[in-house]
């Protein structure tokens, strides 16, 4: 039975992500059906009285990895990128399809409430996927009643086996114990990723399946070239980490003799459904390459900051052309699901680059990239914007909260100020998913519970494996910063 159509009434409606105007908001069948003057809509809707919010769409998180929610305070203070890859990998270690599952949801429990309706979710099941592990992170998604991207996230080359030379730098016995980790064939892990996605467990208006080579270093060209066939056959969205840290365009050189993207231009992996993350170290050449192809980079200033990775070229890849979003990373390398904040250093951080504001993320921009540019990453269509016949994803924000008062310039006010404590209301799809500070979707408390539990049972059953990556992380960092001393990127 169809429900019965809602007429938010009173508020003020961030319109086209462009103006606020105090229109009435008509959501019928999880669309916006109208926008309507005050006092107007259907007699025999639910009206609804928000005279008392401002209201915008729901912010989309165009990179994240919902296992790291289970690996919070796991991640030393001052590791890069690639020592958190071999010194913190036993976080991922001795986990079960439960905990998996566990991990999406307390990712999702935390997106909603700052703000976040969507997300792609590049999450990790070692030694490689399982289907019943990505059915898992699916049914998470579909039942906290977000939209998602769900891509596992796929290699089949360790680290070590990734970064040429690295496996020298190592002596006896951590060089034996390093170089005898492996991970599955590159065509088996496409078999579980085809059984996976030709058998998905909830239905895709919400939650659809991706692909998430990790990082190009760490794939195989074959491999890379079946992501991307695939990709191309069943239209899913690819991402990889792309050019996320200095030190992986110093190996592109060695190894490829050109840049990374340069290098996934001759596989014939990019297109308009290909997005990376990161993009710090790209050149202009390569933007003008992913500009090219249509494809896009999710900007992720959080965890950049926190690896020490450095501060993405956001103005130089919008005025190639490149498409743009925000987000998150992993709540264990930004310590934290907040769209808002990461939105703020989308916009924020380019006035560090330069002092010519003409050169500046505006505010518009940065919000526009944390919607509906995110949105496109995902593949997702009429999301991200407020107008009729867009998805009816909402966030309501207490317009007397101290971030808005006093109240001269919304848009500004919540880019530079949210951070989630204004939040009062979330919608999906025409369904609340917040309201009256609590998830209505799932269990928090047991969540928690849960969190604990396996937390603990994770902690003491990868104590072997911790000392071992602690050990290998070290000489990682005096491997990479040897390698980016002898070796300029280009």
């Amino acid at each position: 039975m169809p429900s019965r159509d809602m007429l938010f009434e009173g508020g003020r409606v961030l319109v086209d992500n462009d103006r606020f105007e105090a229109v009435s908001i008509l959501v019928r069948d999880g669309l916006v059906a109208a926008l309507l003057p005050q006092g107007d809509g259907p007699d025999d809707a639910e009206r609804v009285d928000v005279a008392d919010r401002l209201i915008v769409p729901g912010l989309v998180n165009g990179h994240t990895h919902s296992h790291g929610a289970l690996g919070r305070g796991g991640v030393s203070d001052d590791f890069t990128l690639e020592a958190f890859l071999s010194g913190a990998a036993w976080l991922n270690t001795q986990r079960s399809v439960d905990d998996l599952r566990l991990a999406a949801e307390l990712s999702a429990v935390e997106l909603i409430r700052k703000g976040c309706t969507a997300c792609f979710d590049l999450f990790v099941e070692l030694p490689g996927p399982t289907v019943a592990g990505t059915h898992a992170v699916a049914r998470a998604y579909h039942n906290a009643g977000m939209r998602a991207v769900v891509a596992p996230m796929i290699a089949d080359k360790t680290l070590y086996q990734a970064l040429p030379g690295l496996l020298d730098a190592f002596k006896p016995p951590l060089r034996d114990a390093v170089a005898a980790l492996s991970l599955p064939a590159w065509r088996d892990i496409m078999a579980v990723c085809e059984e996976a996605f030709g058998s998905w467990p909830v239905p895709r208006d919400r939650v659809r399946p991706g692909l998430g080579p990790t990082i190009p270093l760490h794939c195989s060209d074959d491999f890379l070239r079946a992501c991307g066939a695939l990709s191309a056959t069943d239209g899913l969205p690819l991402q990889t980490h792309l050019a996320e840290t200095r030190m992986q365009q110093v190996m592109a050189a060695r190894k490829y003799g050109t840049t990374l993207t340069g290098h996934l231009d001759r596989l014939g992996v990019l297109s308009g459904r290909f997005s990376g993350a990161h993009g710090v170290w790209l050149s202009g050449a390569e933007g003008d390459l992913l500009a090219q192809h249509g494809a896009g980079i999710s900007h992720n200033p959080l965890s950049n900051l926190r690896l020490g990775s450095g501060i993405a070229p956001v103005r130089r890849l919008a005025d190639a052309g490149v498409r743009l979003g925000v987000g998150t990373d992993a709540s264990n390398t930004s310590d934290g699901q907040n769209m808002f904040e990461a939105m703020r250093l989308a916009a924020t951080l380019s006035r560090a680059q330069t002092a010519d504001p003409a050169d500046w993320v505006t505010v518009t921009e940065a919000f526009r990239m944390a919607t509906e540019g995110s949105a496109a990453l995902l593949g997702l269509d009429r999301v991200g914007r407020i107008a009729p016949g867009w998805a009816a994803d909402l966030l309501f924000l207490d317009a007397g909260y101290c971030h808005y008062t006093p109240l001269r310039n919304p848009l500004d006010q919540i880019v530079l100020a949210e951070t989630g404590a204004a939040l009062r209301e979330v919608m999906i799809a025409g369904r609340l998913v917040l309201a009256g500070d609590r998830i209505l979707t799932l269990d928090e408390a047991e969540l928690s519970r849960r969190a604990r539990d396996a937390a603990a049972r994770i902690d003491a059953a990868s104590l072997d494996v911790r000392v071992m990556n602690e050990a290998a992380s070290h000489v990682v960092r005096s491997f990479c910063r040897a390698q980016c001393a002898a070796h300029p990127a280009p």
